[in-house]
């Protein structure tokens, strides 16, 4: 497969093979082309902008940021950071579920927090939703979230 995309780039250029590639909605998986899959659920917040929840590509889907928005509403759940947090997790969970699989599936989790000064609240409630091995992850301090939120996260399965 891959020596038939080097014949392409050389009787058709460059230009032309990365044009190609970059509009693909196919990726390469094992030597066969992997379809997206949109994961969606109405026990997550629907999408605000636009994006997917979440997006499957072969056995690995990729989460898209949640925030502490409450599905049947779309309102944010509290000023609380704590609570935030907490509807974030549940959100990230149902979409989880909707592709498949649990949060113990998550291989990468990243978290927005607009104060890093609460990571270690972050900490104690990750720690009712995940189990060892943990993910891994990295927590990032920005200077603003979507509608105010204090906290955003996504993710990256593997199921």
């Amino acid at each position: 497969m891959f020596a038939d995309l080097t014949l392409l780039t050389d009787s058709l250029g460059l230009g032309v093979f990365a044009s190609f590639i970059h509009l693909a909605d196919f990726k390469f998986v094992e030597g066969v082309m992997a379809e997206k899959i949109i994961i969606a659920t109405d026990k997550a917040p629907q999408a605000i902008g636009t994006y997917s929840q979440a997006v499957k590509v072969g056995s690995t889907v990729y989460l898209s940021g949640q925030i502490p928005l409450v599905p049947s509403t779309m309102e944010m759940v509290s000023d609380d950071f704590s609570d935030q947090v907490v509807q974030v997790f549940e959100n990230l969970t149902a979409v989880t579920e909707a592709a498949g699989g649990t949060m113990a599936d998550i291989v990468k989790l990243n978290i927005f927090l607009i104060d890093l000064s609460h990571f270690a609240t972050v900490n104690e409630i990750m720690a009712r939703y995940f189990t060892q091995p943990y993910p891994a992850r990295a927590a990032i301090g920005v200077k603003q979230l979507p509608k105010g939120s204090l906290v955003e996260m996504d993710g990256i399965m593997e199921i």
